[in-house]
This record gives C-alpha cells, sequence and structure tokens, in this order.
C-alpha cells in the first residue's frame, strides 16, 4: 500500500498484517516527521513489527529506527533473499539490522582504544596491508612489488576481501572500507 490510511480504507480485502515494510527511500530518520511516523505505526501496531526499508545504512539512522520501535533496518543494497528473511525474523520477534552496521559499531567501540586496529579485527594481516593499498588506488602490479608477492596472490586477496564485504569490484571494496573506517586511511 503507498499509506497506512490506503490499508485502512481496504483492510477488509487483505488478510491480517503480518508485519509493516515501511519503505523511505532516501527520506531521514532523523528528520522528525519520519520519526514520529514510525513511532506511531510501532505503538498502534505492537503486536505486528515495522520494519524499515531505506536508502542508507548509516548506523545513525539504524539506530534512531530501532530507538523508534522499528524491529529492523533493511538497506536497498541488500538482495530480496536477505529482504524476506530480514521479515520473517522480526515476526518470529527478532531484531535484524545489516552486517555492515555492526562492523561499523564494532569499530566506534574499538575506536576509544588508541592500539587497536579496526582493519585487523575483519582481515589477515595480509590482508590488510592489501586492503591499505586498495584504498589508496594501487594497482595490483604494484600492491605485489611492494609487498614482495606474485600478482596472482594478491588477486587472492582482493576476492577473499571482495567476500568479505560482499563487493563485487575493488572500486567498491575501497568504498565501502572507507565508509566502514573513514579515519583509517
Amino acid at each position: 500500500m503507498g499509506s497506512i490510511e490506503e490499508w485502512r480504507r481496504q483492510k477488509e480485502l487483505h488478510p491480517s498484517l503480518g508485519a509493516i515494510l515501511l519503505n523511505l527511500g532516501g527520506q531521514r530518520i532523523t528528520d522528525p516527521n519520519v520519526a514520529t511516523e514510525i513511532s506511531r505505526l510501532a505503538t498502534e501496531f505492537k503486536s505486528v513489527p515495522v520494519v524499515i526499508l531505506a536508502d542508507t545504512d548509516e548506523l545513525k539512522q539504524i539506530m534512531k529506527a530501532l530507538e523508534c520501535g522499528a524491529r529492523g533496518y533493511i538497506p536497498t543494497t541488500v538482495g530480496v533473499d536477505v529482504c524476506v528473511e530480514a521479515i520473517g525474523l522480526a515476526i518470529a520477534g527478532g531484531i535484524f539490522i545489516p552486517a555492515s552496521s555492526l562492523t561499523a559499531m564494532r569499530h566506534l567501540i574499538d575506536s576509544s582504544s588508541q592500539e587497536t586496529r579496526p582493519l585487523a579485527g575483519m582481515f589477515t594481516m595480509r590482508q590488510v596491508e592489501v586492503v591499505q593499498a586498495l584504498r589508496r588506488g594501487k594497482a595490483n602490479k604494484i600492491i605485489a612489488y611492494e609487498l614482495k608477492l606474485r600478482e596472482s596472490t594478491v588477486k587472492v586477496h582482493i576476492r577473499n576481501i571482495m567476500k568479505k564485504l560482499k563487493a563485487t569490484n575493488r572500486t567498491e571494496v575501497a568504498y565501502k572500507l572507507n565508509d566502514l573506517f573513514p579515519g583509517d586511511a
């Protein structure tokens, strides 16, 4: 439905609600009107989980959604299968947040300790070296030379890093890493 009001007009035509998936698109939950709407839905439909679908996976937005009573937060970057499972988890009583947010949260917790390196918790030491070179925009051949590795070994490291970050190319790896660990370049 396009709105709760539209659903109310047609609710006799549809089965009872199992969950409410609220698609925010590019709207920000930190906008008071959006936060109020989520809180209103969560209060009005206490037994029905409200799950947010939004274009961003910023930790601040996710935390605000949960504070407003949402039982899940799904960024539009995830696939349909993950979206369906996330809604199922909320219906079963759980709370879904994207794994990338947990990693970002871990970074925030770890940042209070100066000696902790957030990348080291996610990657092997060799992968951390490759990641740092990737973030500086270095080519595989240069990375291999500087780290005294074969170029094929660098490609394997990059492929494993891409899997861990669920990235499809090296540019996306650099983007995600800069987003997750902005001060660690």
